[in-house]
């Protein structure tokens, strides 16, 4: 059974767009209406030309002017509001896709290739909007085109288009095998430029490393590897539709041939005029170029049909996190956190993570979370925000499961900073203000001021509108932290998740660092990541994580005086 198109699946964006597709499709019909009347003026005006008839001639060379005239305004009508489709549906895709996407969980974007992501929304999409345009603006009214002028032929000498028809399906059959051939390598080329784009946004997000380690010319030969199997996956489609071209040129061309011979005979037998025959002339001359048009758009519309499947596909995938049918939107909470008999695993593996949690973190208090790397700490955090979920147990804040509860409220009440501060492309105060653009500059200000960043802000060029370029590059690592505390304070969480918020830090910054941290604890619920035990010494309880099990909970001095897990890690560092 042949697979349904995937322009199927573009259709219920092109139903809102019905009444200016009608539009179009009208000035189509005036564009198309006029060509049999154009090619039935072309006999009498060489007639008249014949003749010697002067006035005749100009007055029906200024009728065919004045149609030709009419029929562009037609096609100008056509053309600009099939633009308006095609980018508007452009528009609409990808916006829904970009919107799907962000509903995703953070495991499909920790496999997922970023570059080949940023081309299914930029390329495939435009390519999307570019067919459909062309369905409107080329592929259709030569269609029309072809149907118009076909009929016209036949009334006037339907025994030259029966003999033309036989070359027709021969024609119509190599057009649908090569395009079938044509969306294969095109789909085949659009996975390669993927690659190449993963590729490019991995290299320049990661080129401190590379010239690091010297290794350009290494990077170099790697693209080039990349860039030589794109170059020849294109090639080959092109190479396909350059094969095309000529052969069905060469029958069209043995088909007008045809018309002559076929066209002579029935001159001289006296069943067609010479004027009438100029006049079936100038209608198969009509014929050609729709065909062409028609056999070259069929060829894009296989090729944009990989990009709809490729568009679709990422339609498709499902959230691995989901809200439920009927959720509640979590209240202003106090803090308090509770895991119930949670155990944990990622997707596509089968050993527990995190193992039978049973713990309550009260309102306002500090815990800190040590281990080995690969404990289960950064797991345990994952969970409350939802950016996993526990395959058993429940986790609860003040007594709601947040299972229960929309993901915008739950989230909007857990603050994080990062042990690797994002910020993104835009002024200071817009990352500070992330998410929240209706934040005016002095809420910003005193956030800033808590977080010890106002007097580096307000040292800079612009202040709090200098911008900062991507990834923050142009900050040192100290204030691009401080912003992200800045953004935490502004949020006003009542829950607050560190993750050793200051391991990469300067003695000095990390001083800096510290006092803003201190002064965004105050009254909140804290779970730290800790790495370095001198950061977790005023927690108000310690958990010792071990192959995804608390083994071990106490304050620093209580774990220090035992012979604890937790007291080997400080000696081990303080040794």
């Amino acid at each position: 059974m042949r697979q349904r198109s995937s322009y199927w699946q573009l259709l219920p964006y092109i139903r809102p767009q019905a009444v200016t597709i009608t539009k179009a499709l009208i000035c189509t019909l005036v564009f198309v209406g006029f060509w049999p009347l154009l090619a039935s003026l072309a006999g009498v005006i060489s007639t008249a030309v014949g003749n010697g008839d002067v006035t005749r001639s100009a007055q029906l060379i200024g009728l065919t002017a004045l149609i030709f005239l009419l029929q562009k305004l037609a096609q100008y009508g056509q053309d600009l509001l099939m633009a308006k489709v095609a980018l508007d549906i452009a528009y609409e895709v990808r916006t829904d896709l970009y919107g799907h996407l962000q509903s995703l969980s953070i495991d499909y974007f920790e496999t997922a290739r970023t570059g080949d992501l940023s081309y299914r929304l930029t390329e495939d999409i435009d390519r999307v909007g570019e067919v459909v345009n062309k369905v409107f603006h080329q592929f259709l009214p030569s269609v029309l085109q072809l149907i118009a002028v076909f009929f016209y032929v036949v009334y006037l000498n339907w025994q030259l288009t029966l003999a033309l028809l036989l070359v027709a399906p021969l024609i119509a059959f190599l057009i649908s095998w090569f395009g079938e051939q044509v969306q294969t390598l095109s789909r085949r080329s659009q996975n390669r430029i993927s690659d190449l784009s993963s590729m490019l946004t991995e290299v320049f997000s990661g080129i401190r490393l590379v010239k690091a380690f010297a290794a350009e010319e290494y990077m170099l030969n790697k693209f080039r590897r990349e860039a030589k199997q794109n170059r020849q996956a294109r090639y080959e489609a092109e190479r396909l539709k350059a094969i095309q071209f000529p052969i069905v040129g060469f029958l069209e061309a043995l088909a007008v041939l045809l018309l002559f011979l076929l066209g002579g005979w029935q001159i001289a037998q006296g069943n067609l005029t010479a004027s009438e025959f100029i006049s079936y002339g100038a209608g198969v001359l009509m014929l050609i170029d729709p065909i062409s048009i028609t056999t070259t758009n069929y060829n894009e519309f296989k090729q944009g049909e990989a990009s709809v499947a490729r568009v679709f596909e990422l339609m498709l995938i499902e959230p691995g996190v989901k809200e439920q049918a009927a959720v509640a939107i979590l209240p202003s909470v106090k803090g308090q956190i509770e895991y119930r008999n949670v155990f944990f695993a990622y997707p596509q593996s089968r050993d527990w993570v995190l193992s039978e949690l049973n713990f309550t973190v009260k309102p306002g208090e500090m815990v800190a979370l040590v281990g080995t790397s690969g404990a289960g700490k950064s797991s345990l955090v994952n969970l409350l925000p939802r950016f996993y979920d526990p395959q058993k147990g429940e986790i609860l804040i003040d007594g709601f499961d947040i299972g229960e509860v929309t993901l915008h409220s739950l989230r909007r009440q857990i603050g994080i900073v990062p042990q690797e501060t994002i910020l993104f492309s835009g002024t200071i105060a817009e990352n500070i203000a992330f998410g929240q653009p209706e934040t005016g500059l002095d809420a910003i200000q005193e956030a800033a001021k808590i977080a010890n960043a106002h007097q580096f802000i307000s040292q800079l060029s612009q202040g709090y509108y200098t911008y900062v370029g991507e990834r923050g590059v142009n900050l040192s690592g100290g204030q691009r932290q401080r912003i992200a505390i800045a953004r935490a304070v502004l949020l006003d969480p009542k829950i607050l998740i560190l993750d050793e918020a200051t391991s990469a830090l300067d003695s000095e910054s990390e001083a800096l660092v510290q006092q803003a941290l201190d002064r965004l604890l105050a009254q909140r619920t804290v779970l730290i990541i800790a790495h370095r035990l001198a950061t977790v010494r005023g927690a108000d309880r310690i958990f010792v994580l071990e192959q995804g099990e608390i083994i071990e909970v106490g304050t620093h001095a209580q774990l220090a005086a035992q012979n604890s897990r937790y007291a080997q890690f400080y000696a081990q560092q303080f040794q």
